[in-house]
């Protein structure tokens, strides 16, 4: 990935329709070039910029925005509608703009990744570069009494370490990341020669609770909340084994 290369993907990098693969390659290419990441630091500060401007408009501007709509739209029905276009007709044009409206509306709905669709993204990401960039584990070890205690000090909380060797998913050892705007602790599984990412970190929510399983770009994600912590897991092996491994941790 060259620099003009990045230049041409970063507005598609940035809104999310880049594949896995592409979006990796630009974040290599932004962390060894300094032009290119001053040009996506500046692309990002202008879109929040105007987020902030299109999502938060004052009230002063509302409401004369909303005035002169109205006297503008006065101005063009009087031009506009003749006296003998029968009433129904006005109705039935103005169920239309409003069904269009309305679809239009839905689409954009539609079309606009959740919250936990955009969180899911971004751990297949990490996943990914655990696999690819040769940091699997921090701390590799066999032992959960090695693992847990490596986090002291690292995060701002201590995550549950569970070894599960005897029912097949031996822990294989942790290492820090970084998700949803925070450090995470990520603790590595194997079953057979399928790898397996358990992300953590806390909530503030202490409910307990779970989502349906999920796939996204080949891999299979399971998400449930326990004890004040949110739980993340990632792996290709079949969703069926993968389950497994998430109800020992769940009643662990």
């Amino acid at each position: 990935m060259n620099c003009s290369d990045t230049q041409y993907l970063v507005h598609a990098y940035i809104d999310g329709e880049l594949d896995i693969v592409k979006s990796l390659e630009i974040e290599s290419h932004l962390k060894d070039c300094p032009a290119c990441c001053q040009s996506y630091n500046n692309l990002q500060a202008l879109r929040t910029a105007i987020e902030r401007l299109y999502r938060k408009p004052s009230q002063d501007l509302q409401r004369r925005i909303k005035s002169s709509l109205s006297k503008a739209d006065e101005k063009e029905e009087r031009r506009f509608i003749p006296a003998s276009i029968p009433s129904r007709w006005i109705g039935m044009a103005a169920s239309l703009a409003l069904l269009l409206i309305a679809g239009l509306a839905l689409t954009r709905l539609i079309s606009n990744p959740s919250t936990d669709e955009l969180l899911a993204h971004e751990i297949v990401a990490s996943h990914v570069r655990s696999l690819m960039a040769d940091h699997l584990t921090d701390v590799p070890s066999s032992d959960q009494h090695t693992v847990k205690p490596w986090f002291n000090g690292k995060l701002d909380f201590s995550p549950p370490v569970q070894d599960f060797a005897g029912e097949g998913f031996p822990i294989v050892g942790g290492r820090l990341d970084y998700l949803n705007n925070r450090p995470v602790a990520a603790v590595v599984y194997q079953r057979r020669q399928h790898l397996i990412n358990l992300f953590i970190w806390p909530v503030s929510d202490s409910r307990n609770g779970e989502s349906t399983p999920a796939s996204q770009q080949g891999y299979n994600l399971i998400h449930w909340t326990k004890a004040g912590n949110n739980y993340w897991c990632i792996s290709d092996l079949n969703k069926d084994e993968l389950l497994e491994l998430v109800k020992l941790l769940k009643t662990s």
